[in-house]
């Protein structure tokens, strides 16, 4: 691998990426972030921390921005412009010189092309760490780019991440490892139109309140609470417009909570951190953890870390959570998220592969109340993708 990084075709932002000459070589770390998909700020707000946090005698920063178009850009290393402010998120703004992956084994340079221009090397890349949530970046699609590109990579590969972003797959996939799932109806494109009667009959056992949820997206965009059938249609409806296949799931009563799982190193079992708990407040408008609840709207839920439970049922989300991690095959990190039932049996929700990582997000705070602070939860899981090889694994 070339170490040499010849001077920007453009200076622009990416002035900070050519390194001072004699300087010794840092691990160069593309923080990859922002996308197509309905959780770009979010991404956006999750690079600006990540941004602020990580060891910069350590490492050396090269972050790219993905447009809400999907171009791919050099952005600015200015955590704070990245930040939620005032309630609204940043976006990745569009520029003339757009940033491609080397497709070819044994190139680990990205390049710069702009109109008029000849293309020019940016940065040889050491690791990719995408802090992208939701389809086009969570679900695989990248990870698959990053794969072809023969390029390391933070967190869980190709099929890890499309099973955790397809629930319904995902319920599968966890029922055949015999962990506990809830009650579940899948409504597949096409049905709710065509096939409506034959789907009710599959719903209406569910009983109620029921979840309603897009099939494949994330921070609970879409989700609707069902208290009556009337209100199923207006639900199903909210869910397509973020994918044509719709989830239902039966609520469960208990407690919602949260676990962090770590890769291991060197073949070791997965880490689980001390299991976190969201108590949804009376000010919620939607009587969930719904999107606005999780990233604007403080006053709407209290996180708990670690949750006030008895130690065997602590012990049992964290095995839980670890096997879940397992089942899909994920890599690096993911979030488990479980329901408690007020006779203390332990349900699995879902598992999220790339979870909110901004410092105040429930995963780095559950690592955090375990001892492991923030800086060097991004350099573990850095050093985790680092030693993972390349290819089949």
């Amino acid at each position: 691998m070339s170490h040499h990084t010849p001077e920007p075709a453009s200076a622009g932002d990416s002035t900070n990426l050519v390194p001072t000459p004699g300087a010794a070589r840092k691990t160069r770390v593309v923080i990859l972030f922002g996308g197509r998909s309905g959780e770009h700020g979010i991404s956006v707000a999750t690079a600006g921390g990540v941004m602020s946090a990580i060891d910069r005698s350590k490492y050396e920063v090269v972050p790219v921005g993905i447009t809400p178009k999907g171009q791919w850009v050099i952005a600015a290393d200015e955590p704070e412009r990245w930040a939620i402010t005032d309630g609204k998120a940043a976006e990745v703004p569009a520029s003339d010189a757009e940033v491609v992956l080397p497709l070819t084994v044994g190139d680990s340079a990205l390049r710069v092309m702009e109109p008029g221009q000849v293309p020019s090397a940016l940065a040889d890349v050491d690791v990719v760490f995408p802090l992208l949530h939701g389809p086009y970046g969570e679900d695989g699609t990248v990870q698959g780019l990053l794969e072809l590109a023969d390029a390391r990579y933070v967190g869980s590969g190709v099929l890890a991440s499309a099973v955790g972003m397809d629930k319904h797959f995902m319920k599968m996939v966890l029922a055949g490892h015999g962990l506990p799932i809830g009650p579940y109806a899948v409504i597949k494109p096409g049905d709710w139109d065509n096939r409506r009667d034959v789907v009710l009959q599959t719903i209406e056992p569910l009983g109620l309140p029921l979840f309603v949820k897009p099939a494949r997206a994330g921070s609970s965009l879409g989700v609707s609470r069902v208290d009556s059938l009337d209100e199923l249609d207006a639900a199903v409806a909210e869910a397509r417009r973020h994918d044509p296949k719709v989830i239902v799931e039966a609520g469960i009563v208990g407690r919602e909570i949260e676990c962090a799982v770590l890769g291991g190193r060197g073949g070791e079992r997965p880490r689980a951190s001390l299991p976190g708990e969201i108590v949804v407040t009376d000010e919620t408008k939607n009587g969930f953890y719904d999107y606005e609840a999780k990233y604007f709207d403080e006053s709407a839920v209290q996180l708990t870390c670690p949750a006030d439970l008895p130690d065997h049922v602590i012990k049992e989300i964290q095995e839980i959570a670890v096997r879940t991690f397992e089942a899909v095959g994920a890599e690096g990190l993911s979030r488990v998220d479980v329901f408690v039932t007020p006779d203390d049996q332990v349900v699995v929700n879902e598992i999220n592969t790339m979870p909110g990582f901004t410092p105040f997000s429930m995963y780095p705070r559950m690592w955090a109340a375990s001892g492991v602070p923030y800086p060097e939860l991004i350099d573990e899981l850095i050093q985790l993708a680092l030693e993972r090889p390349t290819g089949l694994r």
